[in-house]
């Protein structure tokens, strides 16, 4: 997994090393599209969760946050769009870091439930 995320990271950030929201979801947008929803999770779950243990910050890995947002890229993704910056025209509001916020109150998102393990929205269901 660790390769792919590897690969998915310098396609998407190359030499710039800028690896903001925009990114983020562009690696997520790839990796659905290359590996489908189930292995994306794993391939960017592990790929987060080893940069924030390299970047010497273990503790912004959070679980539920990693896979909520592969899983809202991955239900915009049957679209067809070929081009990401054509996929965000269309999915604006996936460039909103506070998205999640429609899906999930900020208690149940800063539990240590939610932060090492998968938990389900308590406000809406994310579209499938």
């Amino acid at each position: 997994m660790s390769a792919a995320f590897d690969t998915l990271f310098a396609e998407v950030v190359g030499d710039t090393g800028r690896f903001g929201h925009r990114e983020h979801v562009h690696v997520t947008w790839l990796a659905v599209r290359r590996f489908g929803t189930a292995e994306a999770v794993e391939v960017i779950s592990d790929g987060i969760r080893r940069t924030a243990r390299y970047a010497g910050a273990p503790q912004k890995y959070h679980a539920t946050i990693s896979r909520a947002w592969v899983e809202l890229v991955a239900c915009h993704s049957g679209t067809g769009e070929e081009d990401f910056d054509a996929f965000l025209a269309r999915y604006p509001d996936l460039l909103d870091r506070r998205l999640l916020a429609r899906f999930y109150r900020s208690t149940t998102l800063a539990s240590v439930a939610a932060r090492s393990g998968w938990v389900e929205p308590d406000l809406h269901p994310i579209p499938v």
